[in-house]
């Protein structure tokens, strides 16, 4: 595997050199990437639920697909707050596990559409691969450029 490594030079001040080499791999910086692209997706689909939809207007779709529509008022904000939690990679392996439950309710909504998402009222493909991804977040963790990842590091230094 390749290691991509930030060397500190030899001469650096020892007042303002890092306390560790920061060592990154190319699986740290995929699952980054896959932290921040499930982040925007959330961070989205929360947005367009309250500023597009509104809120009122999500409830009503919800009860229109069988929902308590109350779970409206509580599925946009878990988004958006999801959403900036993975973006920044804070609690990033429980952050991704408590959107399953949400991603299950979508692809419950899609099951009797078929697979091809850009079909009649959408397939059930998208929602179930959000659920993988959400998934193997949970089993990958944050990757690099993380508040976890920092916190790890800062904990490691003392």
């Amino acid at each position: 595997m390749t290691t991509l490594t930030a060397a500190i030079p030899s001469n650096a001040n020892p007042a303002i050199a890092p306390t560790r080499t920061a060592d990154r791999t190319a699986t740290d910086y995929g699952v980054a990437l896959l932290r921040v692209a499930l982040g925007a997706m959330f961070l989205a689909h929360g947005l367009l639920k309250i500023m597009v939809f509104t809120l009122p207007g999500t409830a009503g779709f919800f009860a229109s697909v069988g929902f308590p529509p109350f779970l409206a008022y509580i599925v946009a904000p878990a988004e958006v707050l999801a959403g900036i939690a993975l973006v920044a990679g804070f609690q990033t392996r429980l952050v991704a596990a408590l959107t399953v439950p949400i991603l299950i309710g979508a692809a419950t909504v899609h099951f009797g559409n078929g697979w091809v998402f850009s079909g009649k009222n959408g397939g059930w493909e998208y929602p179930v691969y959000l659920i993988i991804l959400a998934i193997a977040q949970t089993l990958l963790g944050a990757g690099a450029f993380s508040i976890d990842s920092a916190r790890s590091a800062k904990g490691a230094s003392r």
